[in-house]
């Protein structure tokens, strides 16, 4: 793929080095030229001064060659706009823009603009750690029917087939973190000390899955 992004800060600086390191080719757009130091002496890509909603800029970083666009500099207006620029008029349809106000992000998501917005995502990063396992997911669809949650294994589910889990909580293993490396369980798995389980359900049978779980398993 070749993906541009603009803003060269913290984030775009890191996202370029990343896809670059996957064997993407990178253009990186920001207005001050200075930015660029972030991305170190082993950045490959194209470095463009200038602003990322403006057309001549993303002709010059390759945007009709494009697979992908990303707008992360630090402005909610410019990102919009240039997401609005790649998609509509270079007809992009991989973009994704950094929004800080929640409101906005909603609202533009809704005009089929990818939006990540900044404060709402750290909040939940830190809720989820905060708060006991179960009562923040991972993530909800957009219909808000179907989450997605992590669980350190229980103590009383070690040594139990993954699919007594499965069956008796209502529950869906999608995958388990074991040792470092994920794994997808088989009907013949079992659970063991230290698994983190990655788990899928419906939103309206989460509180009883729960339940379930922390009950533990009931023997047959």
């Amino acid at each position: 793929m070749h993906v541009v992004i603009m803003g060269c800060g913290r984030v775009g600086s890191t996202l370029a080095r990343s896809l670059e390191d996957r064997n993407h080719t990178v253009s990186i757009i920001d207005s001050d030229p200075d930015a660029f130091r972030r991305l170190g002496p082993a950045f490959n890509g194209d470095k463009v001064t200038g602003y990322g909603f403006e057309q001549v800029v993303l002709e010059k970083a390759g945007i009709r060659r494009a697979d992908a666009f990303a707008a992360v500099s630090s402005g909610d207006n410019s990102n919009i706009i240039a997401a609005r620029v790649a998609r509509e008029t270079f007809g992009i349809q991989q973009v994704c823009a950094r929004i800080y106000d929640p409101g906005r992000a909603e609202v533009y998501q809704r005009l089929g603009i990818t939006t990540v917005a900044t404060v709402k995502w750290t909040a939940d990063q830190i809720l989820r750690r905060l708060l006991p396992a179960g009562a923040e997911p991972d993530f909800r669809d957009p219909s808000g029917t179907i989450r997605v949650d992590q669980l350190p294994v229980p103590s009383v589910w070690v040594g139990h087939k993954t699919y007594d889990f499965q069956v008796q909580s209502g529950s869906r293993i999608a995958w388990i973190d074991r040792l470092g490396e994920g794994m997808l369980p088989t009907r013949e798995s079992v659970i063991q000390e230290g698994d983190l389980l990655h788990l899928v359900m419906r939103e309206e049978n989460a509180a009883e899955a729960y339940s379930v779980i922390n009950k533990g398993p009931e023997e047959h």
